[in-house]
């Protein structure tokens, strides 16, 4: 039986719900089987969907998202974090490179020094997670049509963007 977008979704509150972040490895895989569905991807991106995000699906008990977002080519966004909200990043075409970063001095202070530790590419139908503020960053070099799933609205929380050129914090909410 192929795996749809509805599966997802009812494992996602389920997991969410028993395990809370533990269930992110879990998720991660079943992130990838919806996204080896070749019917959820065309259902989902085409040539000509524009870029930007759409929600495909928020669940008001557990408040977790899953996201559709279209990445324009040469788009790259500054380390950041998405605070105490966990995400999960899966490729449906194109690819993402991504970017963690490692804080190597105090949190107290106002300033933040970074140092690059892991860098890779996602491809279509990989996908990988991030728990409460794990500091990353992405590039697209090329157009890409990206999955996300998160904890809550990033929009209600303190989260967290970094000029990894300056050592400077912005908070964001």
């Amino acid at each position: 039986m192929t795996y749809r977008l509805a599966d997802f979704c009812a494992d996602l509150t389920t997991i969410i719900k028993a395990q809370g972040v533990d269930g992110l490895p879990t998720l991660v895989e079943k992130l990838r089987d919806l996204l080896g569905n070749p019917d959820f991807v065309a259902e989902t991106f085409t040539e000509d969907t524009p870029a930007g995000k759409q929600v495909l699906f928020h669940d008001l008990e557990t408040d977790v998202y899953v996201q559709a977002h279209v990445q324009s080519a040469g788009k790259r966004s500054k380390p950041h974090s998405h605070g105490a909200s966990w995400a999960i990043y899966g490729n449906a075409r194109g690819y993402t490179l991504m970017n963690e970063w490692a804080r190597r001095n105090s949190e107290g202070e106002d300033h933040a020094v970074l140092e690059s530790h892991a860098q890779y590419s996602l491809g279509p139908g990989q996908a990988r997670a991030y728990g409460p503020n794990v500091i990353h960053s992405t590039e697209h070099p090329e157009k890409a049509w990206v999955i996300r799933v998160l904890g809550t609205d990033l929009s209600t929380i303190p989260r967290y963007r970094f000029n990894s050129e300056t050592d400077t914090i912005h908070t964001a909410a």
